[in-house]
């Protein structure tokens, strides 16, 4: 099984060596790495630095956008399977092959994970606070509330050619409409294991925590859809202490020892 890791990234260099350090400890090596740079910064010092593993880069010369660049990567993915990332977040070793002996007897898979703060020092992240990540992911439940963690999560690539592609007309909500449309005609399953380390930042610093004026647009784009009806505007961090969320909660393998993920930056 050919597997090829997406990443998109905008001027995080210290968190993708970190990504790419904890890709290159896997048991588990993947085909090609291909990294989709949305006019930021330029990355080639992260690819010199992982000279080891199968990077492509693919340079963006205007923003679009987190959708449109994971669609860009994806398209050019040759693998068997994709596994998608978040260039701030990471897995933890075993993953690849964890995730690989799950698609089995199954098209699409997605692993548990933990919430994860983290200060950042020196070009390394260091955690200040960490909770799991982990719910049953039932349909219908799955259809009132997304628990779908994208990185990590790793499925066939030819899911793309009956389901096309991330959909940017729903920006922030492009994951759960994507899960929505696999879990309709393919296999999806959750693997109990939290072994993706998912960054959180109170201060509004990446998608999950911002609740921007268009948010609210973007969800109603997602019901009218999925028809899914009236759905919540709270941050997620709010909405998983409601008592239907807790009714959620799944046990899960924690598999992070906690300690930093230290780069070939970081050494540099």
């Amino acid at each position: 099984m050919n597997i090829s890791i997406v990443i998109v990234t905008y001027n995080r260099i210290p968190a993708l060596c970190e990504l790419l350090e904890s890709i290159s400890r896997q048991t588990v090596k993947p085909y090609e790495v291909i990294i989709v740079n949305d006019a930021g910064e330029s990355v080639e010092q992260a690819k010199q630095l992982y000279s080891d593993l199968p990077i492509q880069i693919i340079d963006l010369e205007q923003n679009a956008g987190h959708v449109e660049a994971r669609n860009a990567g994806v398209k050019q993915a040759s693998g068997d399977c994709i596994m998608l990332c978040d260039d701030d977040d990471f897995i933890t070793p075993g993953h690849l092959e964890r995730m690989a002996a799950e698609l089995a007897d199954a098209d699409f898979v997605h692993a548990d994970a933990e919430i994860v703060s983290f200060e950042e020092r020196d070009n390394t992240r260091y955690p200040v606070s960490r909770k799991p990540f982990a719910y049953t992911a039932d349909y219908e439940d799955m259809r009132v509330f997304s628990t779908y963690v994208p990185s990590g999560s790793m499925y066939r690539r030819s899911l793309h050619d009956t389901l096309g592609y991330f959909d940017p007309d729903v920006h922030n909500y492009w994951d759960w409409d994507f899960y929505l449309r696999a879990a309709k005609q393919h296999r999806v399953k959750r693997v109990p294991c939290a072994s993706v380390i998912y960054a959180f930042f109170e201060g509004g610093g990446n998608q999950s925590a911002d609740l921007g004026a268009k948010r609210k647009q973007y969800l109603d784009r997602l019901s009218e859809k999925h028809g899914l009806g009236e759905l919540p505007t709270k941050n997620f961090a709010v909405l998983l202490e409601e008592p239907d969320m807790k009714r959620r909660e799944a046990p899960t393998d924690i598999v992070w020892d906690g300690k930093p993920v230290y780069s070939r930056l970081h050494s540099s």
